[in-house]
């Protein structure tokens, strides 16, 4: 009794002590998973969880984001999670996004997750329209994201209408031009055949290389007021806080580097910006909504410590990254650089097999060939010999019969005429007898003739059948191979350059000749760029000119219009323009800030 009731009693602690759950959704760029959560979590539990199950370690530039009416809000790290302001109805739903972009995608982003991860959240908002990207760059940015989907360009793969359901353009270029989905598929293709031989990771990053520059990339828009009530947008991105005109997004009219602010607060709808020189006074802005406040300043602070982070040397977590980063490209460009011997190899081979069936099947033909030539002369050489020997009879007979009118010529003579009648007619009968002995004669001549041309031709005969079967005989016994070259050796395994990792020392070191190789290759590399760079404005510029004369001017939108204003202008490029606006001094910025 008393040990069922311990039973019953231990049973029971057991199911007290197991924690409540509740199930969260993370709905990520390309798939959705489901976590059971302790009700005791904070958010940075569930943030490295997802990270964990992700293998992410870049996780300073993510974030879990949720809605509250109609307002972006972003997880907090040290608030427990159904503290937040969430809907309690399971599965409890958070977007995993990146919050915070890269000054420089290529530079900063070190895994391939992070890459692809960002790849498609650009690609997304070019897409939706959140980012605004001019038709020629559309087309381009479009056949990366082929070449990183469907590997490289195979015409007897990739045939006309592959394209057609994938969503690659903004609705909003499709609609300003007369064009066919067959003509922007064309387009695309032509890109996207010149992209051969760059791995998925390499076409993702061309992609943000090329997308960074969009004005509208990386910023985060909120509406505002100064202190005298004009309605302005602030721009917060990774170089600074920017300032728009509520018409124009593409270009701002003073720019904060995060260099220049010392400090950043609010208070209910009012916002404080402190620039570092304590000389210029603070200036301030309204909001719309205490929660904007919140956001703003998340956004800010973050924005800030990377900024400054950039700025210093990189962390001993953040060095092992890029090493390791380095160790695996290393390895896969040699990878790589294996692969294309062998295919290259192969289709070397491809070739010579292929010639040599062309070769052999000629070589088919040649025999052939000579096989009814020398048929041919046989039948011709039995038909000449059987014509002479018949002309030879013929010769023959008209010989004897000249022997015979002859000998009845001689008869005649000998023969007594009695009358002069039977004399005249013996002598007309001799002078006809003497014509046809001298025709037969005549004949007999030019058939001996003929006998002798027939048997030089058999006799020419003959020799053109004995080269034919000597030509023959040559091509019977030709090699039907040509020498090769020999295979060279399977090379050996590339050795991955070395990590050591000792203390708080960090090395990354390769042999003296892998590191000669991969500096020519990345020298060779920046000509191919610069020179890439200028194909590709030529190739962009072609495209605009191509098209213009398809688009409908009346679809234009604001920004279209803005765009086309900026590039006649011979507007640069999105950091320059930023440069350009922080040339004056930050006191002169402010005052105008104030006075818009």
């Amino acid at each position: 009794m008393a040990g069922a009731i311990a039973s019953r009693m231990s049973f029971s602690s057991l199911k007290r002590k197991q924690p409540k759950t509740f199930t969260v959704r993370i709905v990520t760029m390309d798939a959705e998973m489901e976590f059971n959560c302790e009700m005791k979590w904070k958010g940075k539990d569930l943030f490295d969880l997802v990270c964990r199950t992700l293998g992410l370690r870049e996780t300073w530039f993510f974030g879990l984001q949720y809605t509250i009416k109609d307002t972006v809000a972003w997880l907090k790290m040290d608030k427990k999670v159904l503290d937040h302001d969430v809907s309690k109805e399971e599965p409890v739903t958070f977007h995993f996004l990146a919050k915070f972009y890269p000054e420089n995608a290529e530079e900063e982003l070190v895994q391939e997750i992070t890459q692809h991860l960002f790849f498609l959240q650009v690609k997304k908002q070019i897409l939706d329209e959140k980012i605004y990207c001019p038709p020629e760059a559309s087309v381009l940015l479009a056949s990366y994201a082929v070449q990183a989907k469907y590997g490289d360009y195979d015409p007897s793969v990739h045939k006309r209408g592959f394209l057609a359901q994938e969503e690659l353009l903004p609705k909003r270029v499709i609609n300003l031009y007369q064009m066919t989905p067959e003509m922007w598929e064309e387009r695309i293709t032509a890109w996207y055949a010149e992209h051969r031989g760059r791995a998925r990771d390499e076409a993702e990053m061309e992609y943000l290389k090329i997308a960074q520059d969009l004005e509208m990339y990386g910023v985060n828009y909120f509406a505002i007021r100064n202190k005298k009530g004009t309605e302005l947008l602030l721009g917060v991105d990774a170089l600074g806080l920017h300032i728009y005109d509520p018409d124009n997004r593409l270009t701002p009219k003073i720019s904060f580097p995060w260099n220049e602010i010392r400090n950043i607060s609010y208070s209910d709808k009012e916002f404080t910006i402190k620039p570092l020189d304590k000389k210029i006074d603070v200036f301030k802005f309204n909001s719309s909504k205490l929660r904007v406040n919140k956001l703003i300043l998340q956004l800010c602070i973050g924005n800030h410590d990377l900024f400054m982070r950039r700025r210093k040397a990189d962390s001993l977590e953040v060095q092992q990254m890029k090493a390791q980063a380095r160790e695996e490209k290393a390895r896969k460009q040699m990878e790589r650089q294996r692969l294309a011997r062998e295919k290259q190899m192969r289709e070397e081979a491809e070739r010579t097999r292929d010639e040599l069936e062309r070769r052999l099947l000629q070589m088919k033909e040649e025999a052939t060939m000579a096989n009814e030539a020398l048929m041919r002369s046989e039948e011709t050489a039995d038909l000449l010999a059987e014509k002479a020997q018949i002309t030879e009879e013929e010769a023959k007979l008209l010989a004897q019969k000249a022997a015979e009118a002859e000998q009845e010529m001689q008869r005649i003579k000998a023969t007594a005429i009695r009358t002069e009648e039977e004399k005249r007619l013996m002598e007309q009968k001799v002078l006809e007898a003497e014509v046809l002995a001298l025709k037969m004669a005549e004949e007999s001549e030019r058939r001996a003739k003929e006998a002798d041309q027939l048997k030089q031709d058999l006799q020419e005969a003959r020799e053109a059948e004995r080269r034919a079967k000597q030509k023959l005989l040559e091509i019977a016994t030709k090699p039907t191979y040509p020498p090769m070259n020999p295979i060279p050796a399977p090379l050996p395994p590339d050795i991955p350059p070395s990590f050591n990792l000792i203390g708080d020392s960090l090395s990354f070191d390769f042999k003296d000749t892998d590191m000669k190789r991969l500096s020519m290759e990345i020298e060779k590399e920046k000509v191919e760029y610069m020179e890439k760079s200028k194909h590709l404005q030529e190739q962009l510029n072609e495209l605009k000119t191509e098209i213009e004369a398809l688009k409908l001017k009346e679809r234009e939108t604001a920004l279209d219009i803005l765009h086309n204003e900026n590039a006649d202008r011979g507007g640069s490029s999105k950091h320059n323009t930023i440069k350009k606006l922080t040339l004056q001094s930050a006191k002169s910025r402010v005052a105008f800030f104030e006075e818009l």
